[in-house]
């Protein structure tokens, strides 16, 4: 990361405010070593606050004139006790409770007069494992710079000497190449001329799709569904995970001819429907989701934010799980097309126009009276592939947790580890009092997906049928129908 500030970086911090903070966070949950002491995360937490003395970007604060960010700036010396900090649970592997307390941390914001991250380690009173909740600004980073940015503090060795943490750990700098500075001038005003020019072709796209000229083009902003879900973010979130094994997605996406995405994309998009059946409300018309776009070419790791951020129909009318993909797939296509033929900034300005709107309603606090870019923001990101230590504790699971749009929905964000796909929720509290169902939703429809190759009669009214009576997984129905009745774009059962 550079001490320079992108203008897409710089959004993250002006839009942030304590009902919407923008950082993102990974849950890991992991195993403490044989034959260790009791003690054994008190004496780890005390290692950690050792390492007072950070290196950039872990060094580094906000400069700003009026709220407006200008660079990074390097401190002497970072507050280790804020950065670092420790908890207690009963267990940890109790996932409502770990849940319910990791969405605690995950609504407050980041303070902005320090640098913008948090390592939580959680202890539990079994002693078998324990948890690390890492939070850091958005504007640091996307998921993918991040996930290899943190990835340094790990290694794929039970090894606790030599030991330093990330954000003490000395990076050495990749050389750059020089560019002649005309040459860089020249290139960025051509790269802008034709960025604007795809930028204006989008626009003129949409328009004729708005106009009902052509229809087959990628989704008009602002078409989503109204939900329970979604509207105006408020102070308040809740948090569930879930893990699938990995091979199981890329086998079934090779029977069924899709992307790994689309698959999950499918799955994501019924059991979403069918978490809003338990409150009442079946949709009568598509999904939307928001899809980060990577828009950095193939091999290139530089950091910030790098993604533009566009919608895309889901399924609708089709009870038929396969036939549901299909409608999915065709949908999820059609935007990439769009994607290839622009050139990538087109997109990044794209992003900034819409989501502008977005933020602007969010601000104005008028956003349930608009529909919202998307129901659900569903990324999927590539993690490491091989079982990872910190220091001699083993790594055994990575859930990410990312921030929430303006106009709400869920935003469900997937790093494979290690053969895992695993899977991270959030969404706000308003109305909701759990996700943990939602997850479990997500299981069932990626079962019933699977089983549907061989077995055509099954349907999406299939799953479902055991709602779990975990008094930690319950809504507010009577609450939610009584206040919230007619509100929403969706038939009553």
């Amino acid at each position: 990361m550079t001490k320079k500030i992108s203008f897409l970086d710089k959004m993250f911090w002006i839009t942030e405010s304590q009902a919407n903070p923008k950082h993102v966070a990974a849950l890991q949950l992991l195993e403490i070593p044989k034959n260790s002491p009791h003690d054994y995360v008190d004496q780890l937490f005390t290692e950690l606050q050792n390492f007072s003395k950070a290196v950039s970007p872990f060094d580094c604060r906000v400069s700003s004139f009026l709220g407006f960010p200008i660079k990074l700036t390097p401190i002497e010396q970072i507050n280790i006790d804020y950065h670092v900090q420790i908890h207690e649970l009963d267990d940890t592997n109790n996932k409502p409770d770990l849940h319910k307390f990791v969405a605690k941390l995950h609504e407050t914001m980041l303070e902005r007069d320090k640098p913008l991250w948090q390592y939580h380690l959680i202890k539990d009173k079994t002693k078998h494992q324990f948890a690390i909740y890492i939070k850091v600004h958005h504007m640091c980073g996307d998921g993918a710079s991040l996930i290899r940015l943190f990835q340094k503090g790990y290694s794929e060795q039970n090894d606790s000497e030599g030991f330093v943490p990330v954000w003490a750990s000395v990076q050495v700098p990749k050389a750059r190449t020089k560019i002649n500075i005309f040459k860089r001038v020249l290139t960025g005003l051509w790269g802008l001329i034709i960025a604007v020019k795809d930028l204006i072709w989008v626009v003129f796209r949409l328009l004729l799709k708005l106009l009902r000229v052509n229809q087959d083009y990628m989704p008009v902003p602002f078409s989503g569904t109204k939900t329970i879900l979604t509207g105006q973010v408020k102070k308040g979130r809740v948090v569930s995970t879930l893990d699938l094994e990995f091979a199981r997605v890329t086998t079934l996406s090779k029977r069924l001819r899709a992307s790994a995405n689309e698959i999950m994309l499918c799955v994501f998009d019924i059991g979403v429907h069918r978490f809003l059946k338990d409150f009442g409300h079946t949709c009568d018309k598509a999904l939307y989701t928001n899809m980060p776009i990577n828009l950095r070419k193939p091999g290139e790791t530089t950091a910030g934010n790098q993604i533009a951020i566009v919608p895309v129909e889901l399924a609708f009318g089709e009870k038929d799980p396969y036939l549901r993909l299909r409608q999915i797939i065709e949908n999820h296509r059609v935007v990439k097309k769009a994607a290839r033929v622009s050139h990538p900034a087109a997109f990044s300005y794209y992003t900034l126009l819409i989501q502008s709107f977005s933020t602007l309603f969010e601000v104005l606090h008028i956003s349930d009276w608009f529909r919202p870019i998307g129901n659900i923001l569903i990324s999927n990101m590539p993690g490491p592939p091989n079982t990872l230590y910190f220091k001699d504790a083993k790594l055994l699971s990575i859930y990410p947790i990312s921030t929430m749009t303006p106009g709400g929905g869920v935003n469900i964000t997937m790093v494979t580890y290690n053969g895992i796909a695993q899977i991270g929720l959030v969404s706000c509290d308003t109305k909701i009092a759990s996700l943990d169902q939602m997850a479990l939703y997500f299981q069932e429809a990626f079962d019933m997906l699977e089983s549907c190759v061989d077995d055509s009669s099954l349907t999406i009214d299939n799953i479902g049928v055991q709602v779990s009576e975990d008094p930690n997984i319950t809504v507010e129905m009577e609450k939610i129908n009584h206040t919230q009745q007619g509100t929403y774009e969706c038939s009553e059962q």
